[in-house]
């Protein structure tokens, strides 16, 4: 039986040009006020600092790729501007929008958290540019655990060890990939998932992504029986 592969292809991409012709726009009117007169100071200086965030805004958009996760009944490919990485159904134990409890609230969190059966294999295909650009990008979400967590001791100690070596049964991992095995292992027993995909990487509803995930995972057992 042959299944097609879901493609997701992020809307957010889709304002990249118009940001992009946007910025370039307000750049020239900022310069073009400039050399009217010092009266013109002022705007100009507006239009060109608008017009400088726009572009590169769009730029960075337009620098996305255009297919950012492939979903088959092989596993999930996330495609990052840095490189890629897969994940095989066989090494997810669970996935989900993560949730944490702020104050007498329930928070969802703007991501896809996945829980792993084991970081190794990750560590194996993910290339350093893209295990680095995570690291930075996951920033935000270590602060939420650490705002989770009453005991920050515990935090602090596991993140002291982001600079030593990752071991996982019989491998062994340094620099960069040990310090985002060990970022993975954190966030999983603090938030409860290991890898996050954010939900503007998404084309849909994170709920209806969600459940394309739950079907296809379901498609690759059956296939395996």
């Amino acid at each position: 039986m042959h299944i097609d592969p879901l493609l997701i292809k992020p809307t957010n991409k889709r304002n990249g040009f118009t940001l992009t012709f946007a910025g370039i726009t307000g750049i020239i009117t900022g310069i073009a006020l400039f050399i009217n007169g010092s009266h013109l100071f002022a705007p100009g200086i507006v239009c060109f600092g608008f017009g400088a965030i726009s572009a590169v805004l769009g730029i960075s958009k337009l620098l996305e790729p255009e297919v950012t996760i492939m979903i088959d009944t092989d596993g999930i490919r996330y495609f990052h501007r840095r490189g890629e990485v897969k994940i095989a159904w066989g090494n997810i134990q669970r996935f989900d929008q993560p949730k944490v409890i702020q104050g007498v609230e329930t928070l969802t969190l703007p991501y896809i958290g996945i829980k792993l059966r084991a970081i190794g294999p990750i560590l194996e295909c993910i290339s350093l540019r893209l295990a680095t650009g995570m690291l930075t990008e996951q920033r935000p979400l270590l602060i939420t655990a650490s705002a989770q967590d009453e005991d920050l001791s515990t935090l602090e100690n596991q993140m002291s060890e982001e600079f030593t070596p990752f071991i996982e049964d019989d491998s062994r991992y340094k620099g960069v990939l040990a310090m985002f095995g060990h970022r993975c292992r954190i966030l999983g027993s603090h938030l409860g998932f290991h890898l996050y995909i954010a939900t503007d990487a998404l084309d849909r509803p994170a709920d209806e992504f969600i459940a394309l995930m739950r079907e296809y995972h379901r498609l690759a057992l059956l296939l395996e029986s």
